[in-house]
């Protein structure tokens, strides 16, 4: 294993690991898978970190593997083991009040998110975290015009939840 690519690993991951508990908050509701998922999408940025190519945003890169592992993770097998590197304990923990002032707020949003189709899921979510609306469409590989329709509806979606 590289020192330099182990670097690269932990900065990255400081810097945007609330990318990954995000996802998984998204997509699993138990907390149990959510650690499973947590740990499958930390596995698979290790794995991918060789083919990361820095002309993009490291975040939208981040944002196409952890959503590619959500969206598989209940396909595969999960007795399937995975080597990785021991990572220290403050890069697997998260403190979700810290995300938001009104965590009451925070589980309504994650309760609607949970509502949606995959692809909706992960729209909203890029797009929550400042994704533009062409690099949603890159990760997803959709068009830039489905995109704004899928965020044009979902918005209509909590207007009429929250009316």
């Amino acid at each position: 294993m590289s020192v330099k690519r182990q670097a690269l690993y932990l900065d990255i991951l400081e810097k945007h690991k609330g990318i990954v508990f995000k996802v998984a908050r998204s997509y699993c509701s138990n907390e149990f898978d959510r650690e499973d998922l947590v740990q499958e999408i930390l596995a698979q940025i290790w794995r991918s970190l060789e083919t990361y190519n820095d002309a993009f945003k490291v975040t939208t890169w981040m944002y196409r593997v952890a959503l590619n592992v959500a969206i598989s993770f209940y396909r595969k097998d999960k007795s399937a083991a995975y080597k990785h590197a021991e990572m220290e304990d403050r890069l697997l923990t998260y403190d979700m009040v810290q995300e938001s002032e009104n965590e009451q707020s925070l589980s309504a949003l994650y309760a609607f998110i949970n509502e949606l189709n995959d692809i909706d899921k992960a729209v909203l979510l890029m797009y929550l975290e400042g994704e533009s609306q062409a690099e949603i469409a890159a990760n997803l590989n959709v068009t830039i015009s489905n995109v704004s329709t899928k965020i044009s509806r979902i918005k209509q979606k909590l207007k009429q939840k929250t009316a």
